[in-house]
């Protein structure tokens, strides 16, 4: 069963929601003014997707790492978020998380123990390094961390085999790992507005087999 409540002016989760708590595979609750997500969110053990985007999160209750039935989606971009709980990492079947345009300023290791996201989006936060565990995501298609403070990647960058499409635009790089080159499947790699690095040398490598590099 699907519910979209989007931009209901809300401001709190309706009983209704909690009542079909064993039926929702979909919840849309983005753009209703909500500053809290109660506990009993965990209850809802039979989404595969939720929408929590366009609102005032500052927190995120442990419960919500019980949805592990989550699988297509998990909008969360939009909110006030500094962190996320460390429960959070049983999400294992996930393939879509949207953190964009909150407060991270660390990559929290959560995220990195998603390993069936295919795509992550981590634009316009504070984030001022990417952990190393970023290379657990074996799966990942898509990174975007445009608009960050990131002056270098890790390493590990290099494991992620899957990756077509990497973003950072609008970061103060001065560092780009060579290890990017290892990636077989790069499509794009995106370094416009990027004013503090000189571009490596070995840019024209990932060019000339057949990647896109916008600069």
């Amino acid at each position: 069963m699907d519910l979209n409540l989007w931009k209901e002016n809300l401001g709190h989760i309706p009983a209704e929601v909690w009542e079909l708590a064993d039926q929702l595979e979909t919840l849309v609750l983005a753009d209703n003014g909500l500053a809290e997500l109660p506990g009993k969110v965990g209850t809802l053990t039979r989404l595969r997707m939720l929408d929590l985007g366009h609102n005032a999160l500052s927190s995120l209750p442990p419960e919500l790492g019980s949805l592990t039935s989550l699988t297509d989606f998990l909008y969360l971009h939009d909110n006030q978020l500094a962190t996320l709980p460390s429960s959070m990492a049983g999400l294992t079947r996930l393939r879509y998380l949207n953190l964009s345009e909150n407060r991270l300023q660390v990559l929290p290791e959560a995220v990195c123990a998603m390993e069936s996201l295919i795509e992550l989006r981590l634009a316009d936060n504070q984030l001022g390094e990417i952990p190393g565990s970023i290379g657990r995501l074996q799966r990942l298609r898509e990174l975007h961390l445009r608009n960050n403070k990131l002056v270098s990647l890790p390493a590990s960058i290099g494991a992620l085999r899957e990756l077509r499409q990497l973003d950072l635009r609008q970061n103060p790089l001065r560092f780009l790992e060579d290890s990017l080159l290892q990636l077989p499947k790069l499509e794009k790699l995106d370094l416009r507005w990027v004013t503090t690095l000189e571009p490596p040398t070995w840019l024209h490598d990932l060019e000339s087999r057949g990647c896109l590099v916008y600069r």
